[in-house]
């Protein structure tokens, strides 16, 4: 990631006289834990003790502190052991210092919760009497560091430890990216165009101007679409408060200018992506003759599934304040990525980017949505614009109608079974409007990480594969959500289809289960093949002790699929295949 990891316990760790152990969390809290766990971890290694520790939210600065992007699920993966590393490296230099003071070889003290101990003597030393000296040590190798052996661990993997933010949350004090309150601050909301890549014509500003609270109407600059995270442009409207505000824009006459998209309508474009997926497509993965084993097969299933839109909705709608003044600019706002924010911000405003401060406050939920720091930039460019703080709220509607939404996606899969009911031949066509369209104009096919993502990494093994990904063109702004691609791959289609295969071949009941074995079909096998997945979650080949069960059921007791299937066992010569159509809508 850019940026990389930092593991200088200087940048992550400080300690009072009195004691107190402040260690700053670099990643931003949405619900995860993680401005929990990242400090635990440095906790458990330098033997501090939990109750004395303080944890300090870092501000953006990727050069300081390493890459801030909280996104993908990588926080505690990537950093377990630059964690782990920098708390055992400030263990060590207070071990140093405490060895130094009481002229004893290093190899002689130990940290023990909150203390340095001289075993031979039974001399103690707390960690605010050692702070000062143990600053003057050097910071050890990380190569020459001696990590704790996890049988001594005293809070990873207790369970034991609650999150630091807990009972704030609980009762109502912690601190959310609405909750910024500065002297004053003024409030905005602002009407975005309707339509990705429209903008504005006009305005009329006079009924809005008569609603109590509010004191200005102005424009607001949009870049051109596609252009990464900048705003879309609009109209603001700025009040003592944010409810004037609402009513102020409700009170505005606008005309705007559609653009390219003004036609794209959701149903049409879904016949388009489903038509394009029954069409040959750009090959990305080819592994065998699949036309041809297609063409052998003594059944055919065909399988469709759509998935449409969706938006992030996190409980906390986006939310910005900014403060921009003499050349520079403090942001507070729920983002996902501080330092990304910190530098979009600089170069939005043509400043440098020491010159921009981003606070990042807790997160309502963000799932993807507050990585793009549009309205971080909005909040910037008014502020700039009036001299004065300013709070940019999003209403949910807002939040909907003009969000980065997850890929709308077609998917098409033809599975090819010999007459003993084995897999012998898998098409896969995925045809998706994909995230480089936020980034690049004319973006028609996915990405390689977005093809990675249960397409071109399907894990089953079949003589003949074959992955396709027709063109598809984006009308609306798309942005990562979770799982992100695997969300229509990984779960509706390939898993259905495969549920789909026993009812075609009527070798599987309602309830029954098939083993995936390596080393041949096992009795009313499909013949599908998953390899092995090892505890360090490499993919190796399959042996005879792989086992996958899948049952046929849909997966959830109670339950029914998104939407009717229809399958029959079709012989080899039959003018039609068998189909399996399904959709969330």
């Amino acid at each position: 990631m850019p940026h990389g990891t930092v593991v200088d316990p200087r940048v992550f760790v400080a300690i009072a006289s009195d004691g107190t152990v402040s260690i700053v969390a670099h990643r931003a809290e949405m619900g995860t834990g993680v401005r929990t766990s990242l400090p635990l971890i440095v906790a458990e290694e330098m033997e501090a003790d939990w109750s004395r520790v303080k944890v300090v939210q870092a501000h953006g600065d990727e050069v300081k502190f390493g890459n801030q992007d909280t996104d993908g699920s990588r926080s505690t993966r990537h950093y377990l052991i630059p964690m782990r590393q920098i708390g055992a490296s400030a263990r060590t230099m207070l071990e140093g210092a405490a060895a130094k003071r009481w002229g004893v070889p290093a190899t002689e003290v130990k940290a023990v919760n909150h203390e340095v101990v001289h075993s031979a003597t039974s001399r103690r030393l707390g960690f605010g009497d050692l702070a000062a000296d143990a600053a003057k040590e050097s910071v050890p190798s990380v190569e020459g560091l001696k990590l704790k052996d996890p049988k001594d661990f005293r809070y990873l993997g207790k369970g034991q430890v609650s999150i630091v933010d807990l009972r704030d949350i609980t009762v109502g004090t912690a601190h959310y990216g609405s909750d910024t309150r500065l002297p004053g601050m003024k409030y905005a909301v602002i009407a975005r165009p309707p339509v990705t890549g429209g903008k504005l014509v006009s305005f009329d500003p006079k009924d809005a101007m008569k609603v109590s609270g509010v004191e200005k109407v102005m424009e607001v600059q949009g870049w051109p679409w596609p252009s990464k995270f900048q705003p879309l442009g609009g109209v603001a409207v700025i009040a003592r408060n944010t409810g004037a505000a609402i009513k102020g824009r409700d009170a505005l006459k606008i005309v705007w200018d559609d653009g390219a998209n003004g036609k794209y309508e959701s149903s049409a474009y879904r016949t388009e992506l489903e038509q394009a997926a029954r069409k040959p497509g750009l090959v990305v993965r080819k592994e065998g003759d699949v036309d041809a084993a297609l063409k052998a097969a003594d059944k055919v299933i065909v399988g469709e599934y759509y998935l449409p839109h969706l938006a992030h909705v996190a409980m906390e709608p986006p939310v910005a304040v900014a403060d921009v003044k003499d050349g520079k600019a403090e942001i507070w706002g729920p983002v996902q990525s501080a330092g990304g924010t910190r530098e979009d911000v600089a170069k939005t405003l043509g400043i440098p980017v020491e010159n921009v401060t981003v606070n990042v406050t807790l997160l309502g939920g963000g799932f993807g949505r507050k990585s793009k720091c549009d309205f971080a930039l909005e909040a910037a460019l008014l502020s700039k614009a009036i001299g004065s703080p300013i709070k940019v709220q999003w209403t949910r509607e807002d939040d909907v109608r003009n969000g980065f939404l997850h890929t709308v996606s077609a998917e098409r899969i033809e599975a090819g079974l010999d007459k003993n009911g084995k897999v012998i031949a898998w098409r896969h066509r995925s045809v998706a409007p994909t995230i480089a369209s936020t980034f690049a104009a004319n973006a028609l096919h996915e990405a390689p990480f977005e093809l990675g993502m249960g397409l071109v990494d399907m894990p089953f093994e079949i003589a003949n594969i074959q992955c396709e990904n027709p063109e598809a063109a984006a009308h609306t702004r798309i942005g990562w959500f979770r799982s992100v691609s695997n969300i229509p791959r990984a779960f509706v289609s390939p898993t259905t289809a495969i549920r789909s295969i026993p009812r075609v071949c009527a070798e599987w009941s309602r309830s029954s289960r098939t083993r995936v074995a390596g080393d041949g079909p096992c009795p009313k096998d499909t013949g599908l093949a998953l390899p092995c997945i090892g505890a360090s979650s490499a993919i190796s080949r399959p042996s005879s002790r792989c086992r996958l069960t899948i049952k046929a059921n849909w997966p959830f007791p109670g339950s029914t699929p998104p939407s009717t299937a229809a399958c029959s066992s079709i012989p080899k010569g039959s003018s039609r295949k068998s189909r399996v159509r399904r959709s969330w809508a």
